[in-house]
C-alpha cells in the first residue's frame, strides 16, 4: 500500500496527494498524475474514477471512487456542495483577524484567474477565511527563523520574515478559488507566484480535511491530511498554532514530500531525491543507494551542492555520500576514473545492496560510471513482479490467480546489463534469459540471483551480441511470453557495429518479433532524451506491421514520480508495454 493511502474500502480510495503531483496527466507523454499512477498500480484500482481535483502545487487530502455507486453519489454530493472542505495556508502579508467571506465572480485570463464583482459574467466563488495562526501586532513582528532557499540553483523563500496560518473553507468549487481570493484580500498564498505570492519552494497551500456521506452506509466521515509526512512523523492538519506553520514552512526538504507519499521505506531504499530543475537544482541529480548517497552533476561540486547534499546525509543518517561528474567520454575513461568519489562519511564496501520493492540489488561505486542498477525503471521492475502492467493490462492472462510454481512463463531479458528485470520475473515465477555484450554484467546478475534466494542455475544467461543472439534463437525457434528490449542510447559491436537508439530501433523490434508468442508481451524502452515519444512509438508500431503482426494492447508510461517531469526538467524515458498478435 503506497504511503499515501489514508483510507480503503469497496468504494472510497482515500489519499494525500504531495506538493508537486498532478492529479491526472496533463497530457500522454508527460508524467503520470497521481490518479493515473494509483489506476495502473494495483489491479482492485482499474475503475478509479476522479470526482474532484486538487492543483499540482496544492497539497493533501482527495477522494477517489472505486465504484459505479460512489461515483455517483460523491459527484452528487460535490455539484450540491454538501462536501465541505478546510484548507491551511500560509503568506507573509497581515491578515485581519476573525472569521471572514469574499465572495466574487472568477474569469479566466490566460494561465490565471481574476476576481469580479459579483454581478459582472463569470463563475460565482465564495470562500470563508479565519486567521488561526496568531495576528502579533505590527511592532512584535520579528524576523523569525525560516531557511532560505536562496542558494545558487534554489528558488526562491521567504527569508527572516513572518507569517500567518490561514484556514479557508471553500463554499464553492471553482479553480484557483482560494488562491484568487486570498491573494484580492491582500495576502497571497506564499510560494503563489502567479497570484503576487513571494516565491518559496512550493505554493504553501493544503487540504487538511474533507468531510462527505459514504456512498453506501449514507454515514458522514472526515479524513485529515497531515500537513508534514516523513521520518520526522506526523504534524495535525487541525487546528494549528504558529509553530506548526514554522514546522510545515521549515521542512528540511521539500523536495522529499512527493517521494515519501508514494514510496514505502520499508520496502525501497533507493530513489532520486533530487531531480534536477523539476526540485530547483538545474543539471543536479542525487539519488539515495540504501545507506549512501550518489551526486551526479556536469561538474565539481558547487558550495551550495555541498552543502545541501550534508543536510542529505545527516536527514538520512546516511554512510557516506559520492559524487559523480557526467560526462560523454564515459567509453574513453578508465573504471576508476569514471567511477564516484567519496566526497562526504564513510567510503562503502566494495559491493553493497539496496532494496526495491522488497527486492534486493548489489552496487558498487568501484565499477566504473554506472553503479549496477538504473533507478528510473523501478516501476517497470515492479511490473514484472507484481504480473500486472496496467489497467485492465495483466501481463499473462490469467497467470496471477496460479501458485507461482504453476507458472510456466519464460521471458527474454536483452540488454540485461546485471538482470534487474530478470530477477524481479523470476521473483513471479518465470524462466528467464539475461542475454548482454558483458559477461561481468552477467556474472553481477547472478549475484544478484543469489542475493534474492533464486537459483541462477535454473535460469539462462547469454553472453554475446543481442542482434547474434536474436538471428540465433530465431533459429532454433526458440519462443517467449515476454521479450524486454531497453538499449542504451548508443553501443557498437563486431558483430552487428554501431546501434543507435533513434536510427535503429525498429531493427531491434524486427528482429526481436520472431521470438515473441502470438498474444505475448513487447516491452520497449529509450532514454534517448531529445527523441519525441511520438516518433519513438511510431518506430515500434512501423516495426510491428512490417512484421505482418498486430498490437492489441498498449500501454505507455514515462519515469516514475521521483523523476518528476517539468518544463525545465523535460522527459527522457519513453517505456511502452506492447500485446502483440
Amino acid at each position: 500500500m503506497p504511503p499515501c493511502v489514508i483510507f480503503e474500502d469497496d468504494h472510497l480510495l482515500v489519499v494525500s496527494k504531495p506538493a508537486g503531483l498532478n492529479t491526472h496527466a496533463p497530457s500522454p507523454y508527460t508524467g503520470e498524475g497521481l490518479y493515473d499512477w494509483l489506476r495502473h498500480r494495483e489491479e482492485r484500482w482499474a475503475k478509479l474514477a476522479i470526482v474532484h481535483r486538487l492543483d499540482k502545487e496544492t497539497s493533501g487530502v482527495m477522494v477517489f471512487s472505486k465504484s459505479p455507486l460512489a461515483n455517483r453519489s460523491l459527484t452528487a454530493q460535490f455539484t450540491e456542495r454538501s462536501v465541505r472542505k478546510k484548507y491551511l495556508l500560509l503568506t507573509d502579508r497581515p491578515v485581519r483577524e476573525g472569521v471572514f467571506r469574499v465572495e466574487s465572480t472568477l474569469v479566466r485570463a490566460a494561465d490565471r484567474y481574476v476576481s469580479r464583482p459579483l454581478h459582472a459574467d463569470g463563475e460565482r466563488a465564495e470562500t470563508c477565511f479565519q486567521l488561526i495562526g496568531g495576528n502579533p501586532k505590527a511592532e512584535d513582528r520579528r524576523p523569525r527563523e525560516i531557511r532560505s532557499a536562496k542558494p545558487e540553483g534554489r528558488r526562491g523563500a521567504s527569508e527572516g520574515g513572518w507569517f500567518e496560518m490561514v484556514e479557508a473553507e471553500p463554499l464553492t468549487g471553482r479553480t484557483h478559488q482560494i488562491r484568487v481570493h486570498a491573494a484580492e484580500e491582500g495576502f497571497p498564498i506564499l510560494g503563489d507566484t502567479l497570484y503576487g505570492g513571494t516565491p518559496a519552494p512550493r505554493v504553501f497551500l493544503h487540504s487538511a480535511e474533507l468531510t462527505l456521506r459514504h456512498p453506501a452506509s449514507g454515514e458522514e466521515m472526515t479524513f485529515r491530511a497531515p500537513l508534514v509526512q516523513g521520518q520526522a512523523g506526523f504534524l495535525s492538519a487541525g487546528p494549528a498554532e504558529a509553530a506548526d506553520g514554522l514546522r510545515w514552512l521549515t521542512n528540511p526538504l521539500p523536495c522529499l514530500s512527493l517521494r515519501e507519499a508514494l514510496i514505502k521505506p520499508e520496502s525501497t531504499d533507493a530513489y532520486r531525491v533530487i531531480h534536477g530543475a523539476s526540485d530547483g537544482w538545474p543539471g543536479w541529480y542525487v539519488e539515495r543507494l540504501g545507506d549512501f548517497l550518489l551526486s551526479q552533476s556536469e561538474r565539481a561540486l558547487q558550495p551550495a551542492q555541498h552543502e545541501e547534499l550534508a543536510r542529505l546525509v545527516q536527514f538520512f543518517s546516511a554512510r557516506g555520500a559520492y559524487h559523480k561528474v557526467l560526462t560523454r567520454q564515459v567509453r574513453r575513461a578508465a573504471p576508476a576514473e569514471a567511477s564516484p568519489q567519496l566526497v562526504l562519511g564513510g567510503a562503502a564496501p566494495e559491493r553493497f545492496t539496496i532494496r526495491e520493492n522488497g527486492v534486493q540489488f548489489e552496487l558498487s561505486f568501484a565499477e566504473g560510471y554506472s553503479v549496477g542498477l538504473f533507478l528510473d525503471q523501478r516501476d517497470n521492475r515492479r511490473r514484472l513482479l507484481a504480473g500486472h502492467v496496467g489497467a485492465g493490462f495483466p501481463l499473462l492472462p490469467g497467470s496471477s490467480q496460479l501458485p507461482i510454481a504453476d507458472r510456466k512463463w519464460q521471458i527474454l531479458n536483452t540488454f540485461a546489463y546485471t538482470c534487474g528485470f530478470s530477477v524481479c520475473a523470476a521473483k513471479a515465477g518465470a524462466r528467464t534469459t539475461s542475454l548482454d555484450l558483458s559477461k561481468k554484467s552477467l556474472d553481477w546478475g547472478k549475484r544478484n540471483f543469489a542475493l534474492n534466494h533464486l537459483d541462477a542455475a535454473g535460469h539462462d544467461f547469454i553472453y554475446g551480441d543481442a542482434f547474434d543472439w536474436l538471428r540465433r534463437l530465431a533459429k532454433k525457434k526458440r519462443l517467449y511470453e515476454v521479450v524486454l528490449l531497453d538499449p542504451p542510447t548508443f553501443s557498437q559491436s563486431k558483430e552487428s557495429g554501431v546501434f543507435r537508439a533513434d536510427k535503429d530501433y525498429g531493427r531491434l523490434v524486427m528482429a526481436a518479433l520472431p521470438l515473441l508468442k502470438s498474444g505475448g508481451v513487447l516491452f520497449a524502452s529509450t532514454n534517448t532524451a531529445d527523441w519525441p515519444p511520438e516518433e519513438f512509438l511510431a518506430a515500434v508500431a512501423e516495426a510491428i506491421q512490417g512484421a505482418n503482426r498486430r498490437i492489441l494492447q498498449q500501454h505507455y508510461v514515462p519515469q516514475p514520480p521521483d523523476f518528476p517531469i517539468s518544463r525545465a526538467e523535460p522527459a527522457y524515458l519513453k517505456t511502452v508495454w506492447l500485446r502483440v498478435e
